[in-house]
């Protein structure tokens, strides 16, 4: 199962990031309503729910396809690799949505590359007027490049297994979901919210603090690791150690013993001896 504080990081992360996501996708949401009827309130937000179910269904996807590399590049020792990086992005994070640096739009450009690929097939279910459509629709658009997506992908890669990482950007689409589906009702009243220099800071300081605590837990785990390494080649060196006092024990008293059998021997034998002695002369005058 998760970890509880990757799992509320990640609902954070998705929330106090609303400003990026209604940026990239307020749009999105706003086009989806204009195929259905004003009146049909229910539908339209049946819609909007089914598009968002579908883009946090494809983030899923992603975290598990990103856990299984994950997995096996932990495996030879990058655990805390990917750590480093995963903080490293939610920086770059903070550093965007401050707008103090805009580094991340760079990670943008190459995702991009795949979503030539995938944008054409969003075309095959517009005008969006039924549920399915908005589902299949949705779960493309989650591929939609997007730094913070990447940050949170980083993040999920953390994990110890590819479920967990799976369940960590299902958690992260969590997060997001309030402030898009607002983003398609009400955005333009949200958006001057979010879009305020001071809550904008706040939020971007937030995700920074994230990224710190991701790097120092990289480097923590790191520590350990070579602290329980160490500790092992020195109980690896106390047993050599005491295998060798052990045998050198063995070999004295074996030494011992084999000096007291010789030591009794020749006293059997000198018993022996002199006990040959006395018994001559008593025979000699018998015999005489």
């Amino acid at each position: 199962m998760i970890e509880l504080s990757i799992f509320l990081s990640l609902v954070t992360l998705g929330l106090v990031s609303s400003t990026h996501c209604i940026g990239m996708c307020g749009g999105i949401m706003g086009a989806l309503t204009m195929a259905v009827p004003a009146h049909a309130t229910s539908k339209r937000w049946f819609i909007l729910a089914t598009y968002n179910v579908g883009r946090i269904l494809s983030y899923g996807l992603m975290g598990l396809l990103a856990g299984l590399f994950a997995e096996q590049f932990s495996a030879f020792g990058g655990g805390t690799i990917l750590r480093i990086v995963a903080g490293a992005l939610l920086i770059a994070m903070g550093l965007y949505l401050a707008d103090w640096w805009r580094g991340l739009t760079k990670l943008e450009t190459l995702g991009r590359y795949l979503w030539v690929y995938i944008q054409p097939l969003g075309k095959r279910f517009m005008p969006v007027d039924s549920l399915p459509k908005a589902l299949f629709l949705g779960a493309l658009w989650g591929w939609l490049p997007c730094g913070l997506v990447y940050a949170a992908l980083a993040m999920a890669m953390t994990q110890p297994a590819p479920l967990m990482a799976a369940s960590a950007m299902l958690a992260f689409g969590l997060g997001t979901l309030p402030a898009v589906m607002a983003a398609g009702a009400v955005s333009n009243q949200l958006a001057s919210i979010l879009q305020r220099r001071p809550v904008r800071i706040v939020l971007a300081v937030t995700i920074i603090m994230f990224g710190v605590w991701t790097i120092w837990g990289g480097m923590d785990h790191s520590h350990a690791h070579h602290h329980s390494l160490q500790n092992a080649h020195q109980h690896h060196s106390s047993n050599k150690v005491d295998h060798s006092s052990s045998h050198h024990r063995e070999a004295a008293l074996s030494e011992r013993q084999r000096t007291e059998a010789l030591i009794k021997n020749e006293q059997n034998q000198s018993s022996s001896t002199s006990s040959l002695g006395i018994a001559e002369p008593a025979g000699h005058a018998h015999h005489h």
